[in-house]
């Protein structure tokens, strides 16, 4: 494949998670105040789109209750800064087995199984621009955990998230994901002018060596829109690899809390890490309203009282 670098760039930036990440950095945003404000942060450094998950106020574990994905997206709207919001639909498909010998009953500890429609609630309410769709079934490195989207699951809320006028982010974990990505717009569920995430390095999906980089986006369809990341100290290497690839680039506290070897990160000095690598290979990092130009995104209003 002849080398096709993308010369017009969207930084997303990825703002918390649902990872146990909480106690390992104090930079990891909990509240949705804090949430926001990192988000905001983000934006002024660079990033076109912030990808947001909430978490408990008090614990930092992961959350998906709709009141406060509903003051993160208030706060984000009454900024004086201009963003791109994209809401995670990634939760409420979280199974854990018991031990190797009795799987069931599932563990109450950690398993969190809701509807399709319980699981895109938050989008409906909030309608961000972007929403994700995990685009398949998963085993996580946790021993007993997986994340489950079944195709029935995925039809149903790529359907629903579609109506909404809410474009689906495909989060692309391993080839078969992009397989199934693809027969979902053939069968019209999603729009054909899809949007990808590729989701590098995350056990037990697709590992971040090169050549399986490159196996993920030659599957990327030619009208489609993606952007990569990886995980940890790759996470910088990446946005070189994305965009040497024709892509755009992730960064942020979900995946990486480091800048330096010894030095913890906000989300803001990773977007400006890569800002600065993005122009010094020649190519010119695009805010808000170019994006949403490029996707076919309509700006939202502040959500009503």
């Amino acid at each position: 494949m002849p080398l096709a670098m993308n010369r017009e760039v969207f930084i997303t930036c990825a703002v918390t998670g649902s990872g146990g990440t909480q106690d390992r950095s104090p930079h990891v945003p909990r509240s949705p105040k804090q949430i926001a404000e990192s988000a905001i942060a983000a934006a002024k450094a660079g990033a076109a789109v912030v990808h947001c998950h909430v978490r408990d106020p008090e614990t930092g574990a992961p959350r998906r209750d709709v009141h406060l994905y509903r003051e993160v997206t208030e706060r984000i709207r009454d900024a004086e800064v201009d963003v791109v919001l994209n809401l995670t639909a990634g939760m409420g498909g979280d199974m854990v087995f018991g031990d190797v010998e009795n799987p069931l009953p599932l563990k109450e500890k950690g398993t969190d199984m809701g509807g399709a429609s319980n699981r895109v609630e938050h989008v409906r309410q909030c309608l961000p621009e972007i929403c994700t769709l995990d685009c398949g079934t998963m085993n996580f490195a946790e021993a007993d955990y997986v994340m489950t989207n079944t195709p029935g699951m995925l039809r149903a809320m790529g359907g629903m998230m579609t109506q909404m006028g809410v474009k689906p982010e495909i989060e692309a974990f391993d080839t078969g994901h992009l397989w199934f990505a693809k027969q979902l717009v053939a069968e019209g569920v999603l729009a054909p002018d899809a949007l990808v995430q590729l989701c590098m390095g995350v056990p037990w999906g697709a590992p971040d060596d090169l050549n399986t980089f490159m196996a993920m986006v030659n599957n990327v369809p030619k009208d489609w829109t993606f952007s990569a990341f990886s995980l940890g100290r790759n996470q910088m290497a990446y946005v070189a690899a994305s965009v040497l690839a024709g892509g755009n680039v992730r960064v942020g506290l979900e995946d990486n809390l480091w800048l330096d070897k010894g030095v913890l990160a906000t989300n803001a000095q990773l977007v400006e890490r890569a800002v600065t690598i993005i122009e010094n290979l020649g190519a010119r990092v695009i805010g808000p309203a170019e994006v949403r130009q490029k996707l076919g995104l309509t700006k939202r209003p502040p959500l009503a009282a």
